[in-house]
Formats: structure tokens, C-alpha cells, sequence
């Protein structure tokens, strides 16, 4: 009786151990699963911020042309653009009339005018879901100094 129930217990015992084996091999592969989905689409976003970045220049050059030539045209091209940037989470960052801000914008030149204000947007910067895709290059306001 006793080899029998050592027996039984041993059996109990792989049982468990068996168990607890299969368990811990389903939770490592639910994690390589999320794993490979994260790394996946951080690759998806990867290459979709390239592609944007190589894009912006061309959005820069009908900006340039919408300063210099009021045209139906293209400022519907522009809107589609800008709506197209932003389905795929792309916002462009809002430097009219703010104040300078240099997490999202670099100051290229220093003007006489309201302090620390955006007087002018040389080129315009864009965040994608948050991050920074490039910053905004604006213009700065400085009052004169008084000797």
C-alpha cells in the first residue's frame, strides 16, 4: 500500500509540475506575441515617420508658393495635404500668435518686437502621436534694450 501511494504521489507531483510547465510555455508565447506586435508596429510607424519626413519638403515649397500667389488650387492641394498628414497622426505645430515654446520650435532669427512672442513661421513643424517630427522654425520677438 505505502509503494502505492508514494507512487501516486509521484505521479501527483509531475502532474503538477507539468503543469506549471505548460502554464509558464503559454505565458511566454502570449509574450513574444505582444512582443512581435509592438515591435511590428513601432517599424510601421518608423517607416511611416520617414516617408512623412521626406514629404514635409515638398509641403514647404506649396506653403512657400500659397505666400506668394493666391490660388484656389492650392489651398484645397494644402488642406488635402494637412488632412491627409493628419489621418495619419500627424499635426502641424500651432506657432501663430503663441509664444515660443523650445520643445517644439527653434528660434532662427531675433526681431524688435513683443518678448519672447512668434512674429513670424519660417517653416512650419509637425508632431506624430506626440512626438516630435521636426520642429517649427519661427522667428522670435525681443524688445530693445534701452541704454
Amino acid at each position: 500500500m505505502k509503494k502505492n501511494d508514494k507512487q501516486k504521489q509521484q505521479i501527483e507531483n509531475q502532474e503538477i509540475q507539468l503543469e506549471n510547465q505548460l502554464k509558464r510555455a503559454l505565458a511566454d508565447y502570449q509574450n513574444l506575441e505582444k512582443r512581435i506586435a509592438e515591435e511590428k508596429s513601432n517599424w510601421v510607424r518608423s517607416a511611416n515617420k520617414d516617408l512623412i519626413l521626406k514629404l514635409l519638403p515638398v509641403l514647404d515649397s506649396l506653403f512657400l508658393a500659397q505666400k506668394h500667389i493666391q490660388d484656389e488650387g492650392l489651398d484645397l492641394s494644402i488642406r488635402k495635404f494637412l488632412g491627409l498628414l493628419s489621418e495619419e497622426g500627424v499635426e502641424r505645430i500651432k506657432t501663430e500668435d503663441s509664444q515660443f515654446d523650445p520643445n517644439t520650435m527653434e528660434c532662427v532669427s531675433v526681431q524688435e518686437g513683443e518678448e519672447n512672442k512668434v512674429l513670424e513661421e519660417v517653416r512650419s513643424g509637425f508632431i506624430i502621436n506626440g512626438i516630435i517630427l521636426r520642429p517649427a522654425q519661427v522667428v522670435v520677438g525681443r524688445q530693445q534694450i534701452k541704454d
